[in-house]
């Protein structure tokens, strides 16, 4: 059975407290998810001085400070990265980071990391892919704001690098938080997988649980959904996550869809197969039947239950003699 790779991403949603961190790996692993993730980098070698905020941004964070400013309080250090990693392998739940630059990539090489995330903004960072290529770990690719040469550019840098196409999932993803449903396109996840043949998967920023859930149903082998302790603390995510029970139903959600999806095999479920002798119908008699009469269509007909011979052969039971006699409704 196909399982779907769960990412509770935890992103920046700790505000800068590692105590916060933890609570927020217990909660991820308390939700079931397989991963939890956060987010590496430097400001000031992710943003210049006087870069903008996004417009979401503006609205959920103070607008009088910029982007760097922001960021500079949501970074974690090296030793916050060595506790939050012991934290997911106590609570049994496997820690991943996003890097947005290259000393924050080779750190999360040095401690051991097996799968390496790349955030859409990245996907036309060729250096940047080139190292994370030339690791030759797995890799997931969201692709949000990207089209299919952006991809196609990206995978080409990671693959030329080092990294085989069997080691990369791509996830599609749309990066207005919260995305309106109207600019889902989750059909464009399958178009990302028959355009490249690769496994994919889903980033999503929308409110609620229903479209990742959708995206499990149809073929995502990766999820990835941001999530917070508390939707009304202030941070640029928060407002656009789950609450732990909210992470925790769609993990349950998609569990029930993987075990829903089956085999693929049409054929009578174990549960089902008492009611076929129920529902199903037998040829019987439409009055008595004497021993050596001729079966006819006037003294035959079609009821339930199923456990008689199948109305499928009622062309070869008519014309043939009773063997004995029947009465109305006894099966043939």
């Amino acid at each position: 059975m196909r399982k779907v790779f769960i990412i509770a991403e935890a992103g920046v949603n700790h505000n800068g407290s590692l105590d916060l961190a933890k609570k927020m790996v217990e909660a991820a692993a308390d939700a079931g998810a397989d991963a939890v993730k956060f987010q590496t980098f430097k400001a000031e070698k992710l943003v210049a001085k006087m870069a903008q905020k996004a417009s979401y941004q503006l609205k959920t964070t103070d607008a009088s400070e910029s982007q760097q400013e922001m960021l500079k309080k949501l970074e974690i250090d090296k030793e916050a990265h060595l506790e939050l990693l012991q934290e997911s392998r106590n609570r049994g739940i496997m820690f991943l980071s996003t890097p947005f630059d290259h000393e924050s990539i080779e750190l999360l090489d040095e401690l051991g990391l097996k799968i390496f995330k790349i955030p859409s903004g990245e996907i036309t960072n060729l250096p940047y892919l080139h190292h994370i290529g030339s690791l030759r770990k797995q890799v997931i690719l969201s692709t949000g704001m990207a089209d299919l040469g952006e991809i196609e550019d990206a995978l080409d840098v990671l693959t030329s690098a080092g990294t085989p196409l069997d080691k990369i999932t791509v996830l599609h993803a749309n990066t207005m938080y919260p995305t309106p449903m109207e600019d889902v396109n989750l059909k464009a996840m399958r178009t990302i997988g028959f355009a490249f043949g690769c496994k994919v998967g889903y980033s999503d920023h929308t409110l609620g649980i229903e479209v990742p859930i959708a995206a499990a149903a149809i073929g995502a082998t990766v999820i990835e959904k941001h999530f917070t302790l508390d939707r009304t603390m202030k941070g640029p995510d928060h407002k656009a996550s789950l609450e732990p029970h909210e992470l925790a139903m769609m993990v349950k959600s998609i569990r029930n869809i993987e075990k829903a999806l089956g085999t693929g095999i049409k054929k009578p479920s174990p549960s089902e197969m008492p009611n076929m002798k129920v529902a199903r119908k037998s040829i019987v008699a439409s009055r008595d039947i004497k021993a050596g009469e001729i079966l006819t269509e006037d003294n035959l007909t079609v009821k339930r239950p199923g456990n008689g011979i199948s109305p499928m052969e009622w062309e070869k039971v008519i014309g043939t003699k009773a063997r004995r006699d029947y009465k109305k409704d006894d099966l043939i």
